[in-house]
């Protein structure tokens, strides 16, 4: 079965671009299009896609808030993509937030764009390092006039010690392979930390567990 995407962009001609790059592509479909984050939602539903690759900055209702309404419904199984630039930085953490399970650079060469979709298609995030650092930035701004502490996330003491420093390598932007690398591992013991994390931390995939462990206090990014 191809991968179903809805393309999502204010812009006609990026639409068409991405729509030419991905139906050209092995595995891949587009099933429609929207011109904003509220038709995108009502697309969602109708349509069922597998992934949503979301423009940010959009009228009536911005890619971020289309991000959070599709996370939150219980009935949509599909992932979104970000499509955003480093002018738009900000964005990057609130849409972690939000929901988002990756993000591409507008700059992406298409076959990484390519990738990228296949990458999420197949249940992981998307976090670069290069992502990553700008998500990093963001929370020491966000965070360094904190006075509180944020309350730890439920499940965060039932962790394991090796599940905790699997966490920190996630929230590196490390991939699997990597991680495995770094503690001389199998990948599946890996992914099998990954998902155990997921269920402990009800997390809905890998981004939000970068999310989780800035958040908690568990990783402290360097200011």
């Amino acid at each position: 079965m191809p991968v179903r995407v809805l393309v999502v962009d204010d812009e006609a001609l990026v639409r068409a671009g991405f729509r030419v790059l991905l139906e050209t592509s092995p595995g891949l479909t587009v099933v429609g299009e929207a011109d904003n984050g509220a038709t995108a939602v009502r697309q969602c539903r109708a349509l069922r896609p597998d992934i949503l690759l979301m423009d940010i900055r959009m009228p009536v209702m911005d890619g971020l808030e289309a991000t959070r309404h599709i996370a939150d419904d219980g009935s949509i199984d599909a992932r979104v993509l970000i499509v955003t630039t480093f002018g738009e930085d900000e964005h990057v953490f609130a849409a972690l937030r939000a929901g988002a399970s990756g993000f591409v650079l507008k700059d992406t060469p298409p076959e990484d764009l390519l990738s990228a979709i296949r990458v999420v298609a197949g249940g992981e995030a998307l976090l670069t390092p290069r992502v990553t650092t700008r998500l990093v930035a963001e929370f020491v701004r966000r965070t360094s006039g904190r006075k509180t502490p944020v309350t730890a996330p439920e499940g965060l003491d039932d962790l394991t010690e090796r599940e905790r420093e699997v966490l920190v390598q996630v929230a590196a932007g490390k991939s699997n392979a990597e991680i495995a690398d770094h503690f001389i591992v199998s990948l599946n013991t890996v992914k099998t930390h990954v998902s155990r994390l997921l269920s402990k931390l009800s997390a809905r995939d890998r981004a939000q567990l970068v999310v989780c462990a800035y958040e908690c206090g568990l990783v402290v990014p360097e200011r």
